[in-house]
């Protein structure tokens, strides 16, 4: 399964290593990433691909790490990504 990542916060240091940590212990991998800072907000936006056929678990694990980090982290599936944004 392959998701799009979101993360949108305050700037503040562990960010990436934090959200990193946690989509590695879920065994999924980073096909790309992007990331900026917009006057001390911070954005990141990732295309993942896991083996975890639990996505509800999968946004959940993110989602309570968000909060650990006080970041908000959004998780949605690519296909639904992609046909939301095809115009």
């Amino acid at each position: 399964m392959r998701a799009v990542v979101t993360v949108v916060g305050a700037d503040k240091i562990g960010i990436v290593a934090g959200v990193t940590a946690t989509l590695s212990e879920l065994e999924a991998n980073i096909i790309e990433i992007s990331q900026t800072l917009m006057s001390g907000a911070f954005t990141m936006m990732m295309v993942v691909e896991t083996r975890n056929s639990d996505f509800s678990a999968f946004q959940a694990e993110l989602s309570r790490k968000g909060e650990a980090l006080g970041v908000n982290i959004h998780v949605q599936n690519e296909a639904i990504f992609n046909a939301m944004h095809k115009l």
